[in-house]
């Protein structure tokens, strides 16, 4: 059975020479024997042999090409692509996820982008089945082929999907649930509602488009209309609602762009928040542009045994004229590496990530930072998983360590549900963690991907807006880190890491809310 944690790789590098299939190069060869005899309307698949010899000669040719490619490049060229069985779907935006092919100058390389083409269409999600197929070119024109696509759209445009999600500064799991539209207009559009609501009372309603192609260029484009609801009672003593719009553009594989407006309202019911978050009550117009820089080269993103990832995010906030909008800029970085050891699967997991954000504009020195652009660190998710900033650490709970202040007052403290201090979040905030991973001795183990791991990482963060940079000092931010070391068993599925892991805490600071024990984790890998 396959390790439900290893991931296809959509970016799929040239095999050598020798790997060819012959199976492949076999349908190649009677193609281009038997092209000649094809009526224009026939499928883009290649006849069969009609007799013992035609069968035997038609292997020969295609062992003696396997050889060639074997020994050397096999020079072609694409004459034309042919797209088939597309009743609504444009043709632009076929040929558009099957460029490539055009590109190529070998057999061999031709193989290789039909492969890559064949993904990307089914990435597209608006097709029943793609199929990829080459047939000679003409007469006239030798050493051609042509490209034959020939899709089946989906039957019923309608999909429904349930799924659940940890998200990293989350207090719970979320349960979601979606309905999509797709190829209306015949552009690969993909038009989705959503309803999504967590244990913690947090909700949000949305309405999305996502197209592959804008304007005919190779960036997929993503808008959203959102209401959300975010409650952090428990924890920092306010409620966040926002009503806004987002809108993306992947700009390539490694870049994206993105742009929000919102009206967000912070509120405290209980009346008891600390002095901070009293201060940030109300409402605000957040205008921020994010770009993001990402890169992952790892073989997995639930168990990574080789490979590095690296992700930078850059976001500047208050791009509209009024006096309500949030004014903060705030840049983040993570980067982890994955090294194979050489026995029993065993890899070693490192990384770090750091983030930092800072209000702009007149008087920023003294003006603190929004509660809601601060980091938080704690959750139950798991950082080998995790992409894009400072955010997990083993053992501690959801936003259970950094500056916090006393409530007003305190209603229950000992029921667990109501806490005496607020937890204000931080301006900068650095996480590191190590993961040793192994399989275990047993078949059974290794034939399901279960397999165990020990741990540590560490983590601290600070204040520095609102005048707090002049008492910050690197010597006392390194004294004062958090750390936690464990082992635990992790059971990788195709949609989540779940791990039950004991987490020892070796150092913490007053008011953290983290203790030693057993720990039941879910968390799914970052998009």
């Amino acid at each position: 059975m396959a390790n439900p944690a290893d991931k296809p790789d959509p970016n799929l590098t040239t095999r050598d020479e020798g790997e060819v299939r012959e199976e492949e190069l076999e349908d190649i060869e009677e193609e281009e024997d038997d092209y000649e005899g094809e009526d224009d309307n026939d499928e883009a698949t290649a006849s069969k042999p009609q007799t013992r010899e035609d069968a035997a000669a038609s292997r020969a040719n295609a062992q003696n090409l396997f050889r060639r490619m074997g020994v050397a490049p096999v020079p072609v060229r694409v004459h034309d692509v042919i797209v088939k069985g597309n009743e609504k779907t444009k043709d632009h935006v076929i040929e558009a996820e099957v460029e490539g092919v055009r590109q190529a100058t070998t057999l061999q390389e031709l193989l290789e982008a039909a492969n890559v083409a064949n993904f990307n269409l089914r990435a597209l999600d608006i097709f029943d089945s793609v199929k990829i197929t080459l047939d000679a070119g003409p007469p006239e024109l030798p050493d051609t082929t042509n490209v034959v696509v020939k899709v089946v759209e989906s039957q019923s445009p309608l999909a429904a999907e349930i799924v659940t999600s940890t998200k990293s500064q989350a207090r719970s799991s979320t349960l979601e649930g979606s309905l999509k539209y797709k190829n209306i207009f015949g552009h690969g559009d993909i038009w989705d509602s959503s309803l999504a609501y967590g244990c913690d009372n947090s909700g949000e309603v949305g309405l999305g488009l996502y197209l592959p192609r804008l304007r005919g260029r190779p960036t997929p484009f993503t808008s959203r209309l959102y209401l959300s609801t975010q409650d952090w009672l428990k924890f920092s003593s306010y409620r966040e609602r926002a009503l806004g719009v987002s809108l993306g553009v992947l700009l390539s594989k490694n870049h994206e762009l993105g742009y929000t407006l919102a009206w967000r309202n912070l509120i405290d019911p209980t009346q008891m928040a600390s002095r901070t978050i009293r201060r940030q009550i109300g409402h605000s117009l957040v205008s921020d542009l994010k770009y993001t820089f990402k890169v992952d080269e790892r073989n997995s993103s639930l168990r990574p045994t080789r490979g590095y990832s690296f992700v930078s995010t850059s976001q500047i906030g208050g791009l509209v004229p009024d006096s309500r909008t949030l004014r903060f800029l705030r840049q983040e970085i993570d980067l982890k590496y994955a090294v194979p050891l050489g026995f029993y699967r065993s890899a070693l997991n490192f990384g770090v990530s750091g983030g930092i954000t800072f209000p702009w504009g007149s008087g920023y020195k003294s003006r603190g930072s929004s509660v809601s652009e601060r980091f938080f660190l704690g959750g139950n998710i798991s950082p080998v998983c995790s992409l894009g900033g400072p955010s997990a650490l083993w053992g501690f709970k959801t936003r259970g360590l950094g500056p916090n202040e006393p409530r007003r007052e305190v209603e229950d403290d000992k029921s667990g549900d109501t806490y005496e201090r607020d937890f204000v979040g931080g301006d900068v905030a650095v996480t590191a963690f190590a993961d040793l991973s192994f399989d275990f001795p047993l078949r059974w183990f290794r034939e399901r991907g279960i397999h165990g791991h020990v741990f540590a990482c560490a983590g601290n963060i600070a204040e520095l807006s609102g005048n707090k940079y002049r008492n910050f000092t690197a010597p006392k931010f390194l004294e004062t880190f958090r750390s936690t070391v464990g082992a635990g068993i992790v059971l990788p599925t195709s949609l989540f890491r779940m791990e039950l892991n004991y987490c020892h805490i070796v150092k913490k600071q007053e008011h953290d809310r983290a203790k030693s024990g057993f720990f039941m984790t879910f968390s799914t890998p970052s998009s």
